[in-house]
């Protein structure tokens, strides 16, 4: 009797024994889920670990940081400093180059071209993105008709000397041609290898929906990629629209404009520069945006995040282009820079780490539909 009495004592203690076993690992398990959790925010919200990632749910590695042509190659400044320009991004591990057809009338993409000829860097090694739409004065010469996607981007690369694009852009959605028609010729030149994916820049994200539908529907090709505006006074589309895709379909996003064309650096805080942007022919539009009274209340939030930013002992653009890259969804930020330091001050916000209080400074985080009715 005693025996038994022991044995069923002894049974009982193994099995509490099991459970506290089985409840530490319990606990282990979520202190692992939670500490990967945290690891992936950090990857996310630092550019200490975070170098390059897929563009949207493509096989397409690109730089997390990328540099672009607009006002800059061609116009703005000399083709020695492209160049010089180029082999710093390259050099520092960024493979996007991402320009457009209408920069600088073409001369961007010629600029280009020539620089990637005499660098003689591998072609499998760097990523270059055009975008189609403004071509030239005839009516044939734009838009997003199979005639133009396919000339126009015959143009580009011959002014690009390369064979290919990695990616090409129908900049902006044209009402005037058939989503159908858009989509095949898109199909047509990634087909006859002139392009290995296709993207949309500037498309609203009903647009984006139709393509990849129609897509679908005709068995061809859909866009991988939306380049939108980006930054801290542009946010609803990144932040709401895109990410929805982004689970949906597998859209990416590529940004630009991240210093929102100079304001964010607080270069106009004191009027507009004679060398700036604003300044700069053609470039009304800027100035009536930085001296409109949205732009002043902007101006005023940028003198805050300076300061913020000198808390982290970061630059306001270091700091500016590490928050657009903690955004879910953005798997490259485009950068628009004029000179060396200008670039190396940019490429150093893959070091800077973002912190919530920027959306508490700013004041006008975007909500979702169902964060709306929660």
């Amino acid at each position: 009797m005693q025996e038994s009495i022991n044995s069923l004592r002894s049974g009982i203690k193994n099995r509490q024994a099991q459970i506290k076993a089985g409840l530490i690992g319990l606990r282990l398990n979520a202190l692992t889920v939670c500490l990967c959790a945290f690891g992936y925010l950090w990857q996310r919200q630092t550019g200490s670990k975070r170098t390059g990632e897929n563009l949207g749910k493509s096989g397409l590695r690109v730089s997390c940081l990328g540099l672009g042509t607009w006002v800059t190659f061609g116009s703005q400044i000399s083709d020695e400093m492209a160049e010089n320009l180029m082999t710093i991004a390259y050099e520092n591990g960024v493979n996007l180059f991402d320009t457009a057809e209408v920069y600088a009338s073409g001369r961007a993409e010629i600029t280009l071209g020539n620089i990637i000829k005499k660098k003689g860097w591998r072609r499998s090694s760097f990523v270059i993105t055009t975008k189609i739409y403004w071509g030239g004065q005839a009516e044939t010469e734009r838009g997003l008709s199979r005639k133009h996607i396919i000339e126009g981007l015959r143009g580009s690369l011959s002014r690009l000397q390369l064979d290919y694009v990695d990616i090409v852009f129908a900049n902006r959605n044209d009402v005037n041609s058939p989503m159908e028609e858009i989509v095949r010729a898109m199909t047509f030149v990634i087909n006859q290898g002139m392009a290995m994916y296709w993207g949309t820049s500037r498309w609203s994200a009903m647009e984006i929906m139709e393509a990849y539908s129609v897509a679908r529907q005709f068995n061809l090709i859909p866009p991988v990629c939306e380049q939108a505006e980006y930054h801290y006074f542009q946010r609803d589309k990144v932040e709401v629209q895109l990410p929805e895709l982004y689970h949906k379909i597998g859209v990416g996003a590529m940004t630009w404009s991240p210093l929102a064309c100079g304001l964010i650096t607080g270069k106009y805080s004191d009027g507009v520069p004679e060398c700036s942007r604003a300044a700069m022919k053609g470039y009304q539009w800027l100035k009536e945006r930085v001296n409109s009274e949205e732009g002043r209340r902007q101006l005023a939030k940028v003198k805050e995040l300076h300061l913020l930013a000198d808390r982290l002992c970061c630059t306001a653009a270091q700091l500016a282009i590490a928050w657009c890259l903690r955004s879910e969804g953005v798997s490259s930020v485009l950068l628009g820079v004029s000179n060396a330091d200008q670039l190396v001050e940019n490429l150093g916000a893959l070091r800077v780490s973002t912190i919530t209080e920027i959306d508490a400074l700013l004041g006008n985080k975007p909500h979702s539909k169902k964060e709306s009715r929660a």
